[in-house]
């Protein structure tokens, strides 16, 4: 699910509110050491998401926001932007020639370069948090079992 948020999109708000929590408040933000990456060259992105990428030889840019059950992913399109809300239980993520970060069929390949290297830290935390909340729906006993 993608939207446009250039202006302010309602709908898009209570849909990320609902399925990836709310924002976190300014105090929140300070103590976990920020909850948004700095921006990063976008290399590729799925055929679905074509639409949304620069038709010329433009640069595209990303970033990415922490929310407390997933992460949003801005994409900025000349003067539009577009939010891509992603649920921690559909996230995965690759470290090939960049940073790729995969749901429900789609990805976003980030650049291997200086700007993905000063969000390291900030990639590191989001597969904290995501090891973290995917530990919270383990199953009992299902990784120590003796028969």
């Amino acid at each position: 699910m993608i939207y446009n948020t250039t202006y302010r999109n309602q709908e898009a708000k209570e849909i990320f509110n609902d399925l990836l929590g709310e924002s976190y408040s300014f105090l929140q933000a300070i103590k976990m050491g920020g909850v948004g990456s700095k921006r990063m060259i976008i290399e590729e992105v799925s055929p679905g998401f074509a639409k949304y990428m620069n038709a010329v030889s433009d640069i595209n840019y990303g970033n990415i926001e922490i929310r407390e059950k997933g992460i949003i992913i801005h994409i900025t399109k000349g003067l539009k932007n577009f939010s891509w809300g992603i649920p921690f239980y559909q996230l995965h993520t690759y470290k090939t020639a960049g940073l790729s970060i995969h749901a429900c069929g789609n990805f976003v390949r980030f650049k291997n370069n200086k700007l993905l290297k000063e969000n390291k830290k900030f990639i590191d935390k989001i597969i904290e948090m995501k090891i973290k909340n995917t530990s919270n729906y383990e199953f009992y006993g299902s990784t120590n079992s003796t028969f």
